[in-house]
């Protein structure tokens, strides 16, 4: 596996070999479109912050976090478990988060899902880990190894922004799903993640250009 993507010098490596690699990644960085590098802590807290942030605005996201945070002191597995699901979800949590979050805390305490371990594997094996949790999908997955270990080969091909950064980048007649954009994405390897991060900042340079909200 390639070095994890913790330093900003590891960063400017990968878009290098991407640029190499691919003549419209080449074109991206040529125009300034620049990632950042953007990490999260690992372990549990991480998990559960990215869970937290499913399918609501980062405004909603930001606001459930920190109620729930305000609670869940130390962020471990064990302290969400003695959390009553009364109090979880008066700081905002859904149903189906709460079941997520409770057997993500399970699977760590049980040895089931060795955290800590995850960044010594390759991408399919740590998503293969991950997504065996009730609740983890593929998104989840992809989006806990490229932001909190920094694994440079993540992909989150489920993502919208990434698959319509995609088709603009790449002047494709309709947005790729999941499926097409993994197999556009294995030019990358195994600089995946470094390039998912490159489409991510092209999606908020357009957005900010038709004056829309990122």
């Amino acid at each position: 596996m390639a070095t994890l993507l913790e330093t900003d010098a590891v960063l400017k490596r990968g878009l290098a070999a991407l640029a190499q690699a691919d003549p419209v990644m080449a074109r991206l960085a040529a125009e300034g479109v620049m990632p950042q590098l953007r990490k999260r802590p690992p372990g549990f807290e991480g998990l559960a912050w990215i869970v937290v942030g499913q399918q609501v605005s980062t405004a909603s996201a930001t606001a459930i976090w920190g109620r729930l945070r305000a609670i869940l002191e130390p962020p471990t597995p064990q302290a969400f478990l003695a959390l009553s699901d009364e109090s979880l979800r008066a700081a905002g949590l859904s149903a189906g988060k709460v079941r997520t979050l409770r057997a993500v805390a399970t699977e760590i305490l049980e040895g089931r899902l060795p955290l800590d371990g995850l960044h010594d594997l390759q991408a399919e094996e740590a998503h293969a880990l991950l997504t065996r949790v009730r609740g983890i999908g593929p998104w989840t997955a992809d989006v806990y190894l490229l932001f909190c270990l920094g694994h440079p080969d993540a992909f989150p091909s489920g993502d919208l922004a990434v698959q319509e950064a995609a088709r603009l980048a790449y002047g494709l007649d309709r947005r790729p799903d999941a499926k097409a954009l993994t197999m556009l994405a294995e030019r990358w390897r195994p600089w995946r993640g470094v390039a998912a991060k490159v489409l991510w900042a092209y999606y908020r340079t357009v957005k900010a250009r038709e004056g829309a909200p990122a």
